[in-house]
């Protein structure tokens, strides 16, 4: 056989593990269907800004080795991750925190805040007294449980409901287990210790990962399974695991975007890289501005132009880019039974390898899809 490897995929997972071989000695081979290498983090250049083709995707991790990894691959910028939402017209920052409790109700106190959230936290408490309820049944009771009712309405139940296609009241409570709430004037939405962009995108960093590795790109696995499986002593898949054991005991079910992607004659539009908007009114999710991950400051002027795309999300249809998991009953019944059989079937646990979002069926962010690599033993 000519490849250690065949890695079929070049996302995160696929590019670590072809990277961690490599290191090792090991023959790899990465091959991906799409025409780019890169997986979701792909990037493209439009007006000399780099485009997250796939979404916004902000690196954040408090694990030190997966930090030091990926800047030993390329240099991180500051990029702060600090999200506005939009709710018909009036800003809101996020997570929630005090500069968003003084934009809803004009508290300049953690106290004032504190005290108001219980006021309309008590009055949910005691409707769902009065109806005889002691745990939330839905999201909505869940969220207004948590939070009350004004951030609910204003922040919450439109951005959900157009994100799952569905009312809060039709979605389980465990979606919202907690929410974040801060008593302090602090935009980071994340609470992580590092966070970041690489310097000249998200393509350098698989660059880095690929280097020496043989690649080829508009390649179906499925098309030729067998010439493919045939290339290397092991395979490892990163696609879809309902795919991969051809549906056998039913398909897995996705929520996927559209995107709407424009470039507009003016060097700074919403003045922030991501604006979501909280009003079912507004058909979109969020608008993201891809120059705002890259360019801070002054420097954001010295382009004339922008690049926002809007993010609509909808159920998910054969064709389309499946991007994040559905976990309810029926789904994780199917996906348990796809992983027993994908650990219990000697000749396949001996041959293949799966691992990342799709191969799981499991919501990852970027840090945690290396940091299982990096504790990966690779023989």
């Amino acid at each position: 056989m000519k490849y250690d490897y065949l890695i079929v995929g070049s996302g995160l997972f696929g590019a670590t593990f072809a990277y961690r071989a490599h290191q090792m000695g090991r023959r790899c081979l990465v091959i991906d269907r799409r025409p780019h290498l890169g997986g979701n983090v792909y990037c493209e250049q439009m007006e000399g800004i780099n485009v997250h083709k796939y979404g916004a995707h902000i690196f954040h991790t408090s694990n030190k080795k997966v930090w030091n990894f990926v800047n030993s691959i390329v240099g991180f910028n500051r990029y702060t991750n600090s999200p506005v939402a939009n709710y018909q017209g009036r800003l809101y920052n996020l997570p929630f925190n005090m500069n968003t409790f003084y934009e809803m109700w004009k508290v300049t106190t953690p106290e004032e805040a504190k005290a108001k959230i219980e006021e309309q936290r008590q009055e949910v408490v005691a409707q769902m007294k009065k109806e005889g309820i002691s745990e939330p049944r839905n999201l909505e009771e869940q969220a207004k449980f948590l939070i009350g009712n004004d951030i609910y309405e204003r922040l919450i139940k439109g951005y959900t409901e157009k994100q799952w296609g569905r009312k809060c009241t039709d979605l389980p409570a465990f979606i919202i287990k907690r929410l974040p709430v801060r008593f302090v004037f602090d935009n980071n939405y994340f609470n992580d210790s590092y966070q970041g962009i690489p310097i000249g995108g998200y393509n350098e960093l698989v660059k880095g990962l690929l280097e020496g590795v043989d690649t080829q790109v508009n390649v179906d696995y499925f098309a030729d399974r067998e010439h493919w499986d045939s290339m290397a002593e092991r395979v490892v898949f990163t696609g879809k695991i309902d795919q991969f054991f051809d549906y056998q005991f039913g398909k897995l079910e996705y929520r996927t975007i559209s995107f709407e992607t424009e470039v507009l004659n003016t060097p700074n539009y919403q003045g922030n890289a991501v604006v979501n908007y909280t009003d079912v009114q507004v058909p979109y999710t969020r608008i993201i501005e891809h120059k705002h991950f890259e360019t801070f400051g002054q420097k954001v002027y010295d382009n004339p132009k922008t690049v926002i795309s809007r993010e609509y999300s909808t159920e998910w249809k054969p064709g389309m880019e499946p991007f994040y998991p559905v976990n309810d009953d029926r789904n994780n019944a199917i996906i348990a039974q796809y992983r027993a059989l994908s650990t219990t079937d000697e000749h396949i646990a001996k041959k293949y390898i799966f691992g990342g979002r799709l191969a799981e069926y499991k919501y990852y962010d970027m840090a945690p899809i290396i940091e299982k690599v990096l504790n990966m033993e690779i023989r």
